[in-house]
């Protein structure tokens, strides 16, 4: 794991490619992320009126794919990144490698079927 402030001594303290790439996707993936959030909140919820906010303009909302993709783009980085999060995390506190490899697997697999539910509630609309 990588514990650096800058990319040099990220670049220093990788143990592989691997690694330096999910750090610099973190950093990266957080700013979009920060952007897409906050566009997504204020056209939500500033743009529109609370009587406007209803399931029917939702759906039509969502009708338009370029809705569609702007939502999964933002389901998608933030099971990415939070997903790459929570690994740091279970690295650090699961000690046994057995064990790690069990919570990390089964972690995983819930962020996999997270996403395929996502995405499918998504474009079932």
């Amino acid at each position: 794991m990588i514990r650096a402030r800058t990319f040099m001594d990220a670049r220093q303290q990788a143990h592989s490619n691997a690694e330096l790439n999910w750090w610099i996707f973190m950093r990266i993936s957080g700013l979009i992320l920060m952007f897409l959030v906050l566009g997504h909140v204020y056209m939500t919820f500033v743009q529109v009126s609370e009587s406007d906010a209803t399931f029917d303009a939702v759906v039509s909302k969502l009708g338009n794919p370029a809705w569609k993709l702007y939502d999964w783009l933002i389901l998608g980085l933030a099971l990415l990144h939070g997903g790459n999060g929570a690994r740091y995390v279970i690295d650090d506190y699961v000690r046994s490698r057995p064990n790690r490899a069990w919570v990390r697997n089964t972690f995983f697999t819930v962020l996999a079927l997270l996403f395929v539910f996502g995405t499918v509630g998504l474009f079932a609309i």
